[in-house]
């Protein structure tokens, strides 16, 4: 009975173990057994691994240990749990029937499997080092496929390529560009780093160097002076002091005068008594490290302040420039809001709060005729076509097209001509904008005048501006919201609206004098337009207040913008979006800016009843900067209801500027 005790005991020691491997081998038993019994049905050692019965998955078993099932099939029912036998049965089992000995328990599904005799071999291979089937020889004799010795007929008898006799140009283009690379420097050759001969003992020395994470230079704390021979608790007796000495460190009226430490000797070091100024010295040092400056700046000496500042030319060598009041312009009752001259030079229209647009002869300051237009004028301009004498005066909601009739007589016949033109559809003033148009072109004959046209706008106009040619000009009407903008041609007498849309409160607008680009003013940021691709090409960022004025280079690709800010922001159109330089020097808003189309002059009026003249040399060289130098602070106007210089204009031909106050004057400055 012990026997068959220890047998059964053994049995389920290597159950697991001979269940894997059971399972494994039964798939290669087939008829392995012979003939001497049929492979169990029970068994799942087949190759494809039969379904497990039990499909609760990864759940312990421990929680069905006091159920009476084990688990669930695939279809949801219970597996009530087998009878268990005990050791007894077991014993009388084995010996009834030689298969008890080949039985293992799946506790997993709750079943015995019967292991066939092969399989069972197959597990004492396994335990004994060897291959599991019997079939493999691991020393079987090695085929050799391809073996050193050249054979008659090669594997393949296909012909040698050309690529493998023919250099590659894909290759000799690679090499060509990695040789222009290292040329031109494109790609540097890492050479090895020198050791240095001599280096830094200390890690704190070393750092000086180096840069922490915020990009400044490490700089380390100060060190404390290391102690010398007056500081041994047994020092030579040179360093110790005498007894005169002591008693003169303690009579000393000045703390500051008193020596800090005072040597003393001592015969062994236990009869060194704890150090009194200790807790003040370790104070002292945090306040050091607390107190020490963590970056490194050099001090500049500079004994000449003259030296920062820029060296720049003499106004008298940038001269001519204007300078001196000549001839003052008198008429107007109420404050002059715009002043233009005409191409020639010779005379010079004013607009006035009055409600009348004046004509002046610019040398002898006499007022040659008078147009009486009901209601304030906020804008003149000369129309720059030399083959027509014509003015555009901005009037409340009128746009005004006036022959001057300054001109010989061909002029006069093409102004009248052209007016005749545009009008040629409409009749005389009077009629209103008919729905679903943006202006009406009418006749006008106040004041006696025959010939005039004007143009009917929704809006209040407040700046005309027009096209180099003269044959185009734009209104702008800041209340207009999508027809605050209107481009409106002289020859067919048609207006058109180019915006759909106005990202902001449009002030002014200006025509590129020799590319078909349209500059748009806003409050805050100004946006060049091509008209010729109808999309936006640039956009200038002032970054001041709200814009007032603006003024473009003759050449085009300059730009001067005033603003309510004091500042003249200068911009330069090839380089950048942002202001090239900033001027800051009124003391009021900006209200006028002006470039001088033939000389290198440019100006801003402000409210403080002055006018800033430059001098803005541009050069053609690209890589020169422009010169920007102020030259005059021009003075003539008086502040009326803190209204100061509302215009400025340079003359055509000459360096001459004329300014529009609010004190109803108009002024004309020359040079010496």
């Amino acid at each position: 009975e012990e026997s068959d005790s220890d047998e059964a005991g053994e049995g389920d020691e290597e159950e697991a173990g001979a269940r894997q491997g059971g399972a494994e081998a039964a798939a290669a038993d087939g008829g392995g057994s012979g003939g001497e019994e049929d492979p169990d049905p029970a068994s799942d050692s087949s190759e494809d691994e039969r379904p497990n019965r039990n499909t609760i998955g990864d759940v312990p078993l421990e929680w069905y240990k006091d159920e009476e099932h084990v688990g669930y099939d695939a279809e949801g029912n219970k597996l009530a749990r087998r009878p268990r036998r005990d050791r007894l049965d077991k014993l009388i089992a084995r010996n009834d029937s030689s298969k008890e000995l080949r039985t293992v328990y799946d506790e997993y599904n709750d079943e015995e499997i019967v292991l066939s005799k092969e399989e069972m071999r197959m597990i004492q291979r396994i335990r004994a080092g060897q291959f599991p089937h019997v079939e493999v020889d691991p020393f079987e004799p090695e085929v050799d496929w391809f073996t050193r010795d050249v054979e008659v007929m090669p594997l393949s008898g296909a012909p040698e390529p050309k690529r493998r006799f023919v250099p590659s140009k894909w290759e000799e283009k690679k090499v060509v560009k990695l040789v222009r690379a290292l040329r031109k420097g494109w790609i540097k050759r890492e050479e090895a780093p020198e050791k240095p001969e001599a280096y830094l003992i200390w890690e704190d020395d070393g750092k000086t160097l180096d840069k922490t994470a915020t990009g400044l230079t490490y700089i380390p704390a100060p060190k404390l002076k290391l102690p010398g021979h007056e500081e041994s608790y047994n020092p030579p007796k040179e360093y110790l002091p005498s007894e005169e000495e002591k008693n003169a460190a303690q009579l000393a009226e000045e703390v500051e005068e008193r020596p800090q430490f005072v040597p003393t000797a001592y015969d062994c070091l236990r009869r060194v008594p704890a150090y009194a100024s200790f807790i003040k010295e370790r104070f002292e040092r945090c306040l050091d490290l607390y107190l020490c400056p963590r970056t490194r700046r050099k001090r500049l000496i500079i004994e000449d302040p003259e030296v920062l500042v820029p060296k720049l030319p003499k106004p008298q060598d940038l001269q001519p420039f204007p300078a001196l009041l000549s001839v003052r312009y008198t008429g107007h009752t109420k404050p002059v809001r715009s002043v233009c001259p005409d191409p020639t030079g010779q005379w010079l229209l004013s607009g006035s709060d009055d409600g009348t647009v004046r004509l002046w002869e610019v040398r002898t300051g006499r007022c040659m005729r008078v147009w009486q237009l009901e209601e304030p004028v906020s804008c003149v301009a000369w129309c720059p076509s030399p083959q027509l004498q014509l003015l555009a005066a901005a009037s409340g909601k009128r746009l005004f097209l006036l022959p001057t009739g300054t001109g010989h007589e061909e002029q006069e016949a093409a102004t009248k001509q052209a007016l005749a033109a545009c009008t040629a559809s409409s009749s005389a003033g009077g009629g209103g904008i008919e729905e679903g148009q943006l202006v009406s072109w009418q006749r006008w004959q106040g004041g006696g005048e025959e010939g005039g046209a004007v143009v009917l706008h929704k809006f209040a106009i407040k700046h005309v501006t027009w096209h180099t040619r003269g044959d185009y000009f734009a209104t702008t009407a800041p209340a207009g919201n999508t027809q605050a903008v209107l481009v409106h041609q002289l020859s067919k007498g048609v207006s058109q609206n180019p915006f759909r849309k106005n990202r902001g409160r449009v002030v002014r607008v200006l025509f590129h004098p020799a590319k078909p680009f349209f500059f748009v003013a806003t409050q805050q940021n100004v946006r060049v337009y091509n008209l010729a691709k109808q999309a936006l090409a640039k956009k200038l960022v002032a970054g001041s207040g709200v814009i007032t004025s603006m003024a473009v280079h003759p050449s085009g690709d300059h730009l001067i913008v005033g603003s309510e800010d004091k500042r003249l922001c200068w911009f330069d159109l090839d380089l950048s979006s942002k202001p090239y330089r900033s001027l800051r020097y009124h003391n009021y808003a900006v209200r006028g800016a002006a470039f001088h189309r033939t000389y290198p002059l440019f100006a801003s009026s402000s409210d403080d009843a002055t006018v800033h003249v430059f001098h803005g040399m541009v050069y053609a060289d690209l890589m020169t900067n422009p010169l920007i130098v102020p030259v005059k602070i021009l003075r003539g106007h008086e502040m009326v209801d803190y209204q100061g210089v509302l215009d400025v204009a340079f003359h055509p031909t000459q360096p001459w500027a004329f300014t529009a106050g609010a004190d109803a004057a108009i002024c004309l400055f020359v040079n010496p």
